[in-house]
C-alpha cells in the first residue's frame, strides 16, 4: 500500500473504531497494576516510551533492506548474512514496541482510536511478514525471504506514517500545554477568601487555564489547568493530600511541583508562581513572560530527575 494513501486507506476503516473500544477494557485490565502502566508510559522516562521502542525496528528494519539489496548486487555472502541478523533483531524488538503501542491504545477516543487501531494491525501484518521472510532465509530460500521482508518494510512503513498523523497531527503523546504562554507579570485572579481548604479552583490567566489550590501547609499552589497526557480539566478532578489527579484517564500529580506520580501522563505540570496580595491571588512568571509552558518543566523535570 502505497504511503501517501495510508491516511486515507486509515480514515476509511470505519469498523476499526468499534474493533478497539471492544479491545481497550481488555488491554486496561493487562496493564492495571500502576507500576506496568508507568512502565510502559514511560513515566520514568520522563518522554513517552513508544516512539522510542520503535526506532530500533525501524533502523533495523531498514538496514536489512539495504543489505539485501547489496548482497543481492554482489552476491556476498557476508552481506546476506549481515541482512537475515539485522531483520532479526528488528523482529525481536518490534515485540515491546508493540506491548507499548497497545498501551497508548486504551485511553483514545474517536478518530484517534480508529488510526490508532489500523497502526496497529498494519504493524502486526508487517511484522507477519518478516517472521515469515526469517523462515524461509533459514530454510535456504533466500530469494523469497528477500521478497516477504521487502513487502513487510512497505506495510511498516505505512503503518510508521500513520504513527507520525497520531502524534503531529492529532497530538496522541504530546505535551498538551503546547501552545499556551506564560504570563509576564503578576496578574489578579480571585479572593483569598475563594481558596480555602482542598478546593480547586481554574481561573483564567491571560487566556491560560491555571489551576489553584493551597497545599496542607497553607501554600497557594498554581499549575497549568491543562492536563498534558490529553488535556483534561485539572480542577475537575480529585485531590488527595497534596496530589492531584486528572479526572480523564487519572494521570496524578504533586500539586505544587506539577511533578507526575502516576501515568499515563509523561511530562509534568508546568508550574506558574503564586502569591496574596491585598487579598487577592495573583499569578505569574516574572522573567519568563512569553515562554511556552512546555519549556517550563520538559528537561528541568529530566535533569533533576523528578519526572
Amino acid at each position: 500500500m502505497p504511503i501517501t494513501f495510508a491516511g486515507r486507506f486509515a480514515h476509511a476503516q470505519r469498523w476499526a473504531g468499534p474493533l478497539a473500544a471492544k479491545l481497550q477494557p481488555l488491554i486496561g485490565r493487562a496493564v492495571a497494576p500502576p507500576a506496568v502502566r508507568n512502565a510502559l508510559d514511560g513515566v520514568w522516562l520522563g518522554a513517552p516510551l513508544h516512539p522510542a521502542l520503535t526506532d530500533v525496528p525501524v533502523g533495523s528494519w531498514t538496514a536489512a533492506l539495504m543489505l539485501d539489496g547489496a548482497a543481492a548486487v554482489s552476491r556476498d555472502e557476508d552481506l546476506a548474512g549481515a541482512a537475515d541478523r539485522v531483520l532479526a533483531v528488528g523482529t525481536l524488538a518490534a515485540l515491546p514496541a508493540a506491548v507499548s503501542g497497545l498501551n497508548d491504545l486504551r485511553d483514545l477516543i474517536g478518530e484517534s482510536r480508529q488510526v490508532a487501531m489500523v497502526h496497529a494491525l498494519l504493524n502486526v501484518l508487517g511484522l507477519s511478514f518478516t517472521t515469515a521472510s526469517l523462515a524461509y532465509r533459514r530454510a535456504g530460500r533466500r530469494r523469497l525471504g528477500r521478497g516477504l521482508s521487502a513487502t513487510g518494510f512497505l506495510i511498516s512503513s505505512s503503518a510508521a506514517h500513520l504513527g507520525g498523523k497520531l502524534s503531529f497531527g492529532l497530538g496522541i503523546r504530546v505535551n498538551r500545554t503546547m501552545g499556551q504562554f506564560a504570563p509576564d507579570a503578576f496578574v489578579p485572579v480571585l479572593d483569598e477568601s475563594e481558596l480555602e481548604g482542598g478546593a480547586l479552583r481554574q481561573v483564567d490567566v491571560n487566556g491560560v487555564s491555571v489551576l489553584l489550590a493551597r497545599s496542607q501547609s497553607g501554600r497557594v499552589c498554581a499549575l497549568a489547568g491543562t492536563c498534558t497526557h490529553l488535556g483534561g480539566p485539572l480542577a475537575e478532578g480529585s485531590r488527595d493530600g497534596d496530589t492531584v489527579t486528572c479526572p480523564w484517564h487519572g494521570s496524578r500529580f504533586d500539586l505544587c511541583s506539577g511533578a507526575v506520580q502516576q501515568g499515563p501522563a509523561v511530562f509534568a505540570q508546568p508550574r506558574l508562581e503564586a502569591r496574596v496580595r491585598d487579598g487577592k491571588v495573583e499569578v505569574g512568571l516574572p522573567g519568563e513572560g512569553g515562554t511556552e509552558l512546555p519549556e517550563l518543566t520538559t528537561f528541568t523535570q529530566a535533569a533533576d530527575g523528578s519526572g
